[in-house]
């Protein structure tokens, strides 16, 4: 077996060290795979993207990305944090969170620039993200001129300028509108196609099968609870109904009915897997 892109091992986290959050997770990562982490709110999703970002560290358990353990200490080190920083890219759940720079060419220029980049290089960067997005009509714009749509493309451009290898989402599809929804989901599709290693955070049950190769299910008592494939996990009405993703009347009925944007038939995550 290949070694893994992202290996975590036992994993522990505590706010403030005394509330839970993290509970014992292992999870592994293999190259060009997209994995969904599936939750509750408050199950630890968003806690375990911000530690294989680099930006919380465990209180018990290690983390390794690329074949390196991530720590304060290994971050600290110029040639791995500066190597690191450029392989993974985190786009959170809020893009006001994310999104600061007075025009959205800025932004999406940051990243490059923060890692030294030559300039020109850079311009040229920002001119293909900015295509890619089809937001080349907002480069000169402020993010707070922005619908909240725009944002969350500005925020994704900003971290693929960087051209990372592993890709983390927080709730990629919420707040935006059905317009947008499908526009997220089917670049994520012709992002793993493109060979880019992506995990996201969601209890959203509908796009699985969209997006997804395998799912990590955490508990609310923050502990992986199963994991599988979509189909598999979509089958499962007992153990969606215990991690509080699915209600007492979809339970009643054997199995969650999920309907892909294109139709029940179109799996393009399979495809890419294919």
């Amino acid at each position: 077996m290949s070694e893994p892109v992202l290996s975590c091992l036992n994993l522990s986290y505590r706010y403030l060290e005394r509330f839970p959050a993290l509970d014992g997770v292992s999870l592994r990562v293999e190259r060009g795979e997209t994995v969904a982490l599936l939750g509750a709110n408050g199950c630890g999703k968003s806690t375990l993207l911000k530690i294989l970002c680099g930006l919380l560290f465990p209180a018990e358990g290690s983390y390794q990305a690329f074949g390196t353990e991530v720590t304060e200490d290994t971050l600290e080190d110029e040639q791995f944090g500066a190597a690191f920083r450029s392989r993974v890219g985190f786009v959170f759940q809020n893009a006001d969170a994310q999104v600061f720079s007075p025009s959205v060419r800025e932004e999406v220029a940051f990243g490059p620039l923060q890692l030294g980049l030559p300039r020109e290089h850079v311009e040229e960067r920002v001119r293909d993200v900015l295509q890619m997005l089809e937001i080349e009509d907002l480069a000169e714009r402020a993010p707070y001129q922005l619908s909240g749509g725009q944002k969350k493309r500005v925020a994704i451009a900003a971290v693929l300028a960087t051209n990372p290898d592993v890709l983390l989402f927080d709730e990629p599809t919420a707040a935006l509108d059905p317009r947008s929804q499908q526009w997220l989901l089917e670049l994520l599709v012709t992002l793993s196609r493109a060979g880019k290693t992506i995990v996201l955070a969601t209890h959203d049950l509908d796009i699985l099968e969209w997006v997804a190769h395998r799912c990590v299910m955490l508990s609310e008592d923050h502990r992986v609870v199963a994991e599988g494939t979509p189909a598999e996990l979509l089958a499962d009405a007992e153990a969606l109904l215990a991690a509080n993703l699915i209600h007492e009347h979809a339970h009643r009925h054997g199995r969650l009915v999920h309907r892909h944007p294109h139709g029940p038939d179109h799996h393009p995550a399979a495809e890419a897997a294919a």
